[in-house]
């Protein structure tokens, strides 16, 4: 796979498969998408190309909204790479770049920079300053330019349409089981491990906090989870705790620390991953340190049920 940052780092063919979108999360609505994308350039001889965008639009166009992403950027490309896209063209999404049509978008990006043959769309995606590239339009576009239009169907699970919007949501609410079935993996978060008061390790359950490589990835809410810990090339059970710590004095922000079963290396500085398994609990004020200590027994106990099975 090759990555391009500018359009004047790829070369123009017209038998390109291209694709547009952000991706963000690469969800199984958006593999299924890539796999069309994939197999129709194969059965045609031609490239397959996939046009994203950084940063996120929603970002850009509203500013106002505090968009939490799914996908890092350099997860993104890891994930699209293993679906088998011949290139990736990331286009800078700038305020001005926002105010471009649909049309112009199509002419300056897609027919005079990039080339085209055939074009896959999900079933809802829209394009162009107002959102006015809907498959209709592109559909008219393919007649003017000679191009191919093909549309993808949503993904459900019972009445349900996977959608980015739809994960963020679970996330919100701690729902991260379900996740796994709409991104076809466990939903992680990658950061270095950082020092912190060691009052887990005077609880008798060292942890290590976790300062997030990403600033705007989007982080499950507050409670207890059963985790998978990725360290090099070794994986770990684990629990990990996010919030703030209502048992001894509340702090404001959030804290990430997870408890890596069986294990005693100091990690500090390390990059980690960790995989969201299943929730455990809320966060919640203990009377005492006793009792707290006795519920991170059981949360430890439950954990290894879960990761075991």
């Amino acid at each position: 796979m090759s990555l391009y940052q500018n359009l004047s780092e790829t070369t123009r063919n017209d038998n390109s498969i291209i694709t547009v979108g952000s991706f963000d999360g690469v969800h199984v609505g958006h593999a299924k998408i890539l796999f069309t994308l994939v197999n129709r350039a194969k059965e045609r001889n031609c490239r397959s190309v996939l046009l994203t965008f950084e940063p996120h639009p929603r970002k850009v166009v509203s500013k106002d909204f505090d968009l939490r992403l799914l996908t890092s950027t350099d997860e993104k490309k890891r994930l699209i790479s293993r679906l088998g896209v011949d290139e990736i063209l990331v286009i800078p999404f700038t305020k001005e770049f926002s105010q471009m049509s649909s049309d112009d978008f199509f002419n300056e990006f897609i027919i005079k920079k990039i080339g085209i043959k055939e074009i896959i769309l999900g079933y809802d995606h829209r394009f162009g300053k107002g959102r006015d590239g809907d498959e209709n339009k592109v559909r008219e576009l393919g007649k003017l330019f000679g191009f191919d239009v093909t549309t993808v169907p949503a993904v459900k699970f019972g009445d349900l349409t996977v959608s980015s919007s739809l994960i963020r949501k679970e996330l919100a609410e701690g729902r991260v089981k379900n996740i796994r079935d709409y991104l076809n993996r466990y939903y992680s978060i990658t950061g270095s491990v950082s020092e912190g008061d060691k009052r887990g390790r005077l609880l008798g359950f060292p942890t290590a906090n976790i300062s997030v490589s990403d600033s705007d990835k989007m982080i499950p809410s507050n409670g207890v989870y059963a985790v998978r810990v990725i360290i090099g090339d070794e994986a770990f059970k684990g629990v990990m705790n996010i919030g703030k710590r209502p048992t001894f004095q509340s702090i404001e922000s959030t804290i990430l620390e997870v408890n890596i079963f069986d294990f005693e290396k100091n990690i500090y500085g390390r990059e980690i991953t960790v995989e969201f398994i299943d929730r455990l609990r809320d966060e919640q004020k203990f009377s005492s340190k006793d009792e707290l200590i006795a519920q991170i027994e059981k949360d430890k106990k439950r954990a290894l049920e879960i990761l075991t099975n």
